[in-house]
């Protein structure tokens, strides 16, 4: 792969460096241009707006699926097929039929010994009926990363079907975002993202990036199949926490000699644990055996996308991606495809950055853009609505018009702005103006009850804490001079869990 560094401009104008200012500074006036020229200037941010939106689209059915998948109540998932209450031979024999069985197919997850696992059974129906669909689309994508994610659990010598976790984690959707706000393929809390060494701000979030992300969900895995000493008890603990898998297993019954894949069925079967993390394994082996014997149960047509293979430039400033696609002769769905982590479909003001281009294209983007004068890198602005903002006042703003606005938003319906809502904005050859920058709003996210409601509630040992207004998990972990992770894990929390005032957490001894 090589790496082409595009020619950096020694100098900037005065007006390029007000482009590349703060968020906050109140718009600056903006010159607009004749109705003709903006029309045939603006198509580039037309076409970024309508990938973004088929992208938007496609991330909204995968989440769909992925909330079916990790919500269906327990009696939801009965078999249709299988009469799942019979045990022993019965259901290994069940199994058999079910899954056949294939000489020249080897895992090196343990799949063999729970083949007869009820739960195995009703997610393989799941995946074979429910969501059949979606599933023959993710196994489609799985072409275009498998390989790529198979190395990476090579070299850390772990077993490499762990890549089917990214079937049941976001149908390897690099802009999956859960309710929880988890992001990317990968599924990465912010807080575990950075502790992982992925940047993350309001214009690059590399959750989004599969090949970092990948590098730091197998290093993550790597330390916990380490702590636990087993892959299965590992993959739960990816999905709850470390600290939780642990107390579970010191709940089991008498003095265990070992802990192996076994112990988490042990775990599951005592139901102390949420139900998706009960599931999780289930889920993961049934993924696993229909995406490597895919024809066997029905998938006959899935068509593998080819992996990704790209140069890569340097970019100094900001810059559109529908420009660098310009520049590459590609369209704008390929580049958004390469560089998912530049959530605006921009790169940063004010900062050297890599992107990828397809390869073969390197050294003609990188000669093109030495070329391109200043003011034709941003072709848009994207603008986040707030109260009492309508259609027809951002269009005044930035002097544009509302029918440009509708051009570049597929689906806006200009009656109904929901505040917080992505608008992209029109302004190519213009210099942006410094207030046009704003910053996405903060994510809301899901609340999630405490385990504790009250101080009679709490365990005996350790110190209580009432939660009041404005306090966070962070914030109360300092003041107790306790890790972050200590005061999650005492409490039965995790990264996506939110505490509200009033809620009594317990903090451990140090």
């Amino acid at each position: 792969m090589r790496r082409l560094t595009a020619v950096w401009f020694s100098m900037l104008s005065a007006a390029a460096l007000a482009a590349c200012a703060g968020a906050h500074i109140p718009p600056a006036p903006v010159t607009a241009l004749p109705a003709s020229e903006v029309t045939a200037r603006d198509s580039s941010a037309v076409q970024l707006g309508t990938a973004l939106a088929t992208v938007a689209q496609d991330s909204a059915a995968d989440q769909s699926a992925l909330d079916s998948l990790h919500e269906r109540a327990p009696d939801s998932l009965a078999p249709r097929r299988t009469n799942v209450a019979v045990r022993g031979e019965d259901v290994r024999q069940e199994a058999e039929d079910l899954f056949g069985s294939d000489a020249n197919t080897t895992f090196d997850i343990d799949v063999s010994a729970f083949a007869g696992n009820r739960r195995v059974l009703e997610y393989l129906e799941f995946f074979q009926l429910d969501a059949r669909d979606r599933f023959e689309i993710w196994l489609s994508r799985l072409g275009r990363y498998e390989g790529m994610i198979r190395e990476r659990l090579r070299a850390r010598k772990l077993p490499e079907d762990l890549v089917y976790l990214t079937l049941i984690e976001s149908g390897l959707s690099n802009t999956a975002v859960s309710r929880a706000r988890a992001v990317g393929m990968w599924q990465f809390m912010s807080a575990t993202g950075r502790g992982y060494g992925l940047q993350i701000d309001a214009w690059v979030d590399e959750r989004r990036d599969p090949f970092k992300a990948t590098d730091a969900a197998v290093n993550h895995l790597q330390d916990l199949v380490q702590r636990l000493g087993s892959v299965y008890l590992a993959a739960a603990a990816y999905n709850a926490g470390a600290g939780r898998i642990e107390r579970e297993i010191r709940r089991l019954p008498g003095e265990p000699d070992t802990v192996d894949d076994q112990t988490f069925f042990q775990i599951a079967d005592r139901r102390n644990l949420r139900r998706e993390t009960r599931d999780y394994v289930p889920k993961l082996i049934a993924a696993a055996l229909i995406a490597k014997q895919p024809s066997r149960y029905g998938f006959t047509d899935i068509e593998r996308l080819p992996p990704l293979v790209f140069d890569e430039v340097s970019v100094p400033d900001a810059t559109g991606l529908d420009v660098l696609a310009r520049l590459a002769d590609t369209s704008v769905a390929a580049l958004l495809e390469l560089n998912p982590q530049y959530v605006r479909g921009i790169t940063p003001p004010q900062r050297a950055v890599v992107v990828r281009v397809p390869r073969g294209k390197g050294a003609r983007v990188a000669e093109r853009y030495a070329d391109l004068p200043v003011n034709e890198r941003v072709t848009f602005v994207d603008h986040y609505v707030t109260t009492g903002q309508t259609l027809s006042g951002i269009a005044q703003r930035y002097k544009v018009t509302v029918t440009m606005l509708q051009a570049a938003n597929p689906h806006l319906r200009s009656h109904a702005l929901r505040v917080g809502q992505r608008i992209i904005v029109p302004m190519s050859g213009r210099v942006v103006p410094r207030g046009a920058w704003s910053n996405p709003p903060e994510p809301r996210v899901r609340r999630v009850s405490s385990r504790y409601r009250s101080v009679s509630s709490l365990p005996a040992d350790g110190t209580r804490h009432r939660v009041t207004r404005g306090e966070t998990a962070s914030a109360i972990a300092h003041q107790h001079g306790i890790g972050l992770m200590a005061l999650l894990e005492a409490n039965d929390l995790t990264m996506r869990s939110v505490i509200r005032p009033g809620d009594v957490l317990l903090i451990p001894g140090r």
